[in-house]
């Protein structure tokens, strides 16, 4: 028993430290390369951001389906845009079964925006939001034929910094994927996310600006990554590198794979890194539509009109749900200013899954991402508020399960903002704290420029500032065992003979259940040592932040609201005011496609979630013996449109429906009355509010068709035929 755990633990020593030399040749090797990433995708490149006017280390590349059949010309691209925040590109596209991966099954085109290690002398963050917009038009220069404009998927930070984007230029963009994006830094629950706290404790961003000086105008990502590691300390120091032991001969390729992400640091210009501290993690600027570009331009992501999806998790410890969705509480006082706004928002929030496993776990990407990707169309076609995504297992009783596509179905239920905040729980004495953080910064910043940084920058040379970066802990960890060590090829040697010889312990050995015990104890020791730091962390900053000396002296008194809500622009209500008059006249407006939409409405008025399968037999009205071959953007119009004027005048709209199904042929408008019937009875059975609604739909479309086929009758005559009178409801049915 114990020489058989001797020896296999022996053993495993000997082929763990084969596997770290293999991790250091992997390093090197991954950071030698020209374009160094981590995408399991063929690409090939369709511009360069080196070669534009305000030139950035950024890059769009078209994904190639050498082994899948070629994606349909009238499908939506896709773009993936990778996080820059410390790690190197690839991470959307890091397995199979990936938010690209996903996407090319689908039948979409598919692109993916990265980066280089190195960043270009004096870009900025906004000349990457210039880029993406230039990289933009490009994909939809190149898919004519496409049913509507790009879906871009932002991961991590860059799904803040195409959410940016997208306020700066709103008609490039089509649905819209932010993927543990945090847009609101402030936000977060009390005795968790202490990452938060992280800026305030440091006294600033002075901190920021200091690494900046000191790497001569860089910013290591390294010191990210390292932010990222200290979070667990029980996983970076002990859990990672024990399950590679414990489990040497199946999870070297599982580790070497991650490791090579994990370990491909990149570098930002210290301007740009200064800008998203001082903006968006002190700041937190963006969420309040506080943000200007250089050209005047507010950054209010209440300009975008494409759907925006948030995907957040609730192990997420990086960007909680409460980071992910503030945005939304602090832009919005109520659900009539979101339906002002004419935005759609949908959230969905796992349970459990961590920070980077939104992006690369397997389960994920077959349940969620697969969903977003099939059934973009369905998000796409939305009216205004706010919904959450709900994803569900297939079962043997699941009704109509050939209407959706793989293992899940997916359905989108109204929510209201009191759902959102319930979830965000916004606190004005947080909020104060923060805002009394950020205004310190701002001193402690302006000191720091004015009587230390000419200082350090007078003795920072090039020479100085690699040094620091080559003896970074990170780089170091992946420097120093490699084959250019004197004892690798040892152990190389030795490892290759185990292999052959390999003998593991008995699974009953009682030593390996002691193993487990001691390295379940680590685990616990650090575990614990993590929430005390993270408890003394918060109390901490609650008792400097809280001070009320401290929040006078930073004009963040009692008196003083700490985060003022953004207003909505003189320019805003006259828009709305000039939409409501064209509203009066829309009313009329329209044929047997508006007739249908409004129907549909009207029969699901008190129905408040809408089903993949129900719209899969809805998108048949696009048809052209409906439609005459409405394009898709058309129809999401329209949908968007009629849904805008039943919340205006529903009797209205409902009194006008002779009007509109005049316009139309008597077979066709029979044609029609059986698809609201089809879609009645799929997938469940309707409520009886929903089958009086339905008869009465029948009844007037009948009527409409005897009308069409009495020429004698008059168009006047017909609109004033006895129509259905019905109470509308705040939220009117997604479907």
């Amino acid at each position: 028993m114990l020489g058989d755990y001797a020896r296999d633990s022996w053993q495993r020593i000997v082929l763990y430290a084969d596997v770290m030399r293999r991790r250091g040749n992997q390093y090197q090797e991954h950071m030698a390369e020209k374009v160094p990433n981590v995408l399991d995708f063929p690409a090939e490149m369709v511009m360069t951001g080196l070669e534009l006017e305000r030139p950035v280390n950024y890059g769009l590349v078209r994904i190639l389906t050498p082994d899948a059949p070629d994606p349909l010309p009238s499908k939506r691209p896709f773009v993936v845009v990778d996080p820059r925040a410390g790690h190197g590109p690839g991470i959307g596209g890091f397995k199979a079964e990936s938010e690209i991966g996903v996407a090319l099954r689908a039948g979409h085109p598919c692109y993916f925006i990265g980066f280089l290690p190195h960043p270009v002398p004096g870009q900025t963050v906004e000349d990457v939001m210039h880029a993406e917009a230039i990289f933009l038009e490009k994909v939809i220069a190149l898919h004519p034929d496409s049913e509507g404009k790009p879906v871009v998927i932002g991961n991590c930070q860059a799904g803040w910094q195409i959410l940016m984007t997208a306020a700066m230029r709103p008609e490039l963009f089509g649905p819209i994927i932010v993927a543990g994006a945090p847009v609101s830094y402030w936000a977060g629950w009390h005795g968790r996310n202490p990452m938060r706290y992280a800026g305030g404790l440091m006294g600033g961003s002075w901190a920021t600006a200091l690494a900046g000086d000191l790497g001569n105008g860089v910013f290591d990502g390294a010191s990210l990554v390292q932010n990222f590691e200290k979070l667990n300390p029980a996983n970076t120091l002990w859990s990672k590198q024990y399950n590679l032991y414990a489990n040497i001969d199946t999870e070297a390729p599982r580790y070497l794979e991650f490791e090579k992400y994990w370990g491909g640091h990149v570098f930002l210009n210290a301007v740009e890194m200064q800008y998203i501290v001082d903006n968006l993690f002190i700041g937190n600027r963006l969420a309040t539509a506080e943000l200007i570009t250089s050209e005047g331009v507010r950054l209010d992501l209440r300009n975008i009109r494409s759907p925006i999806v948030v995907f957040c998790s609730k192990g997420d410890n990086i960007t909680p749900p409460p980071q992910a969705l503030g945005w939304i509480t602090d832009l919005y006082r109520d659900d009539h200013d979101v339906l002002l706004h004419d935005q759609t928002i949908v959230y969905a929030v796992h349970d459990s899954v961590g920070h980077l496993g939104i992006f690369v776990s397997g389960k994920v990407g077959h349940k969620e991402h697969q969903k977003f990707a099939s059934n973009i169309d369905l998000i796409n076609l939305l009216p205004a508020g706010i919904y959450e995504a709900l994803i569900v297992e297939k079962t043997p009783d699941t009704p109509n399960a050939d209407l959706a596509s793989g293992d899940y179905v997916l359905s989108v239920e109204r929510r209201n903002l009191d759902d959102v905040r319930a979830i965000v729980q916004p606190d004005v004495e947080n909020d104060r704290k923060f805002a009394t953080a950020a205004r310190i910064s701002e001193v402690n910043l302006s000191l720091y420029r004015s009587l230390v940084q000419p200082w350090v920058r007078a003795v920072v040379t090039p020479q100085s500032a690699r040094w620091l970066q080559l003896m970074h802990p990170l780089r170091i960890s992946y420097e120093r065992w490699t084959d250019r060590n004197p004892l690798a090829a040892l152990v190389a040697k030795e490892a290759e003979k185990v292999r052959e010889h390999r003998q593991p312990a008995s699974p009953d050995n009682p030593l390996l259940a002691m193993q487990e015990a001691f390295s379940g104890a680590v685990t616990a020791g650090l575990n614990s040592w993590r929430d005390w730091r993270d408890t003394v962390q918060e109390q901490t900053f609650d008792l400097i932040y809280g001070s009320p000396l401290l929040q006078a002296l930073a004009g963040q008194g009692k008196d003083v609201t700490p985060r003022p809500h953004p207003s909505v622009s003189p320019e805003h209500l006259e828009y709305v005011r000039c939409e409501t008059r064209h509203m009066d006249d829309d009313v009329n407006q329209g044929a047997l496609a508006e007739a249908g939409v409004r129907a549909l409405f009207y029969i699901y008025r008190f129905r408040m979630i809408a089903d993949e399968r129900r719209v899969n037999l809805a998108l048949k009205l696009i048809q052209p013996q409906y439609t005459g071959g409405l394009g898709m953007e058309a129809f999401r119009r329209t949908v968007r449109q009629q849904s805008r004027l039943m919340l205006h005048d529903f009797d209205g709209a409902m009194a006008a429906l002779p009007l509109l199904l005049s316009r139309a042929k008597p077979d066709a408008i029979r044609a029609l009355a059986e698809w609201l019937q089809q879609v009645l009875l799929v997938p469940d059975a309707p409520t009886p509010d929903e089958e009086a609604s339905l008869q009465q739909m029948l009844d007037v479309f009948e009527r409409a068709a005897t009308a069409q086929a009495a020429p004698a009758v008059s168009v006047s005559q017909r609109a004033s035929a006895p129509q259905p009178k019905a109470k509308p409801v705040k939220n009117s049915s997604p479907a």
